[in-house]
């Protein structure tokens, strides 16, 4: 078996537990370039060359540390949180410290082979950035709004709201701007931008999140595992005769996903034909408004694993000329 390394990362440190085929050794380094260098000269010190790396999906505090180990020839994996709890809980582990969550994802990687990760593209890392930054303005621009419409007693709080609003509203245009321009220079993500603006109910701003949220088609084998990725796949709460719990969204995904794909899941509701008579043969089966939305949700996304899987536009006819073909 290769050598694996669970790491446990921090904002400011990172923990690790090397298992062999006969020892295992445990390590606390700094989470900086010089930590890292650091953590390769300890593992040429116990005799690694190669190792098989797993660390959870923790934003961007792991980011660097996965691209060094890819860059020095190690195999990483960067796995759902998710997935290390409940594999912890089935393990019944008890004890909650960096150094035991080091060694049960070292334990995870071993027996249950992850998959390998790549560092994403540059283009698409810079992408990304942009769109989540934009995504902050506007949830501060909107804090904003809230503190106005409470009602503000003060002229002077009242005048600077308003001009930091005014502010923000200049930014997210120009950071909108900017990230059209990043997409208009980069050929394969404009080609997919325009392949999502096909779709009914796929706005410009929505494509842009799509985009930066969803790394790579050909990640996803099918548009079930994209929808699972999105916590958009149904969860069931079945049991013998006697449960019979309501069907939920799981939920266990992208967040982000999630919410970008919201509003425009009522837009097609109306507007996209396929979407549209989907939802009205779940409301004639008696579904609830919201459950009818996150089918809805898990629809328009199969459709934009369609489109930038086949290269193909969005096609509102498909259905109707399957039904003509003899």
């Amino acid at each position: 078996m290769p050598a694996i390394l669970g790491i446990d990362i921090s904002k400011a440190t990172f923990d690790v537990v090397l298992v062999q085929e006969d020892r295992t050794k445990s390590g606390v380094f700094p989470n900086t370039p010089q930590g890292f260098s650091k953590l390769g000269r300890w593992l040429k010190k116990q005799g690694v060359e190669t190792v098989h790396a797993c660390l959870e999906a923790t934003g961007t505090y792991g980011e660097a540390l996965a691209e060094c180990l890819y860059t020095a020839g190690h195999r990483v994996s960067v796995v759902n949180p998710a997935q290390i709890k409940a594999y912890g809980q089935s393990q019944l582990t008890r004890n909650k410290t960096d150094q035991a969550d080091a060694r049960v994802i070292a334990d995870f990687c071993a027996t249950q082979h992850p998959a390998v990760w790549t560092p994403p593209a540059p283009e698409w890392k810079e992408l990304q950035a942009l769109v989540r930054h934009l995504d902050s303005l506007k949830e501060m621009r909107q804090q904003e709004r809230n503190r106005l419409s409470a009602g503000i007693s003060s002229a002077t709080v009242a005048q600077a709201l308003h001009a930091h609003i005014a502010f923000l509203n200049q930014q997210i245009a120009a950071l909108e701007q900017q990230i059209q321009a990043h997409i208009d220079h980069h050929p394969d993500l404009k080609r997919q931008h325009k392949l999502l603006r096909s779709i009914p109910g796929i706005g410009n701003l929505t494509a842009f999140t799509l985009l930066a949220e969803i790394r790579s088609i050909p990640a996803f084998d099918s548009a079930r595992q994209l929808a699972a990725f999105a916590g958009l796949s149904p969860r069931q709460h079945r049991s013998g005769s006697s449960v019979r719990g309501q069907t939920r969204l799981s939920k266990t995904g992208s967040a982000r996903l999630r919410k970008a794909l919201y509003m425009p899941a009522i837009v097609a509701k109306r507007h996209n034909p396929l979407i549209a008579a989907f939802c009205q043969r779940l409301l004639a089966r008696g579904k609830a408004m919201m459950a009818v939305i996150g089918a809805a949700m898990r629809k328009l996304l199969h459709l934009v694993y369609g489109v930038l899987k086949s290269g193909r536009p969005f096609d509102p006819d498909h259905l109707a000329k399957a039904a003509s073909v003899p």
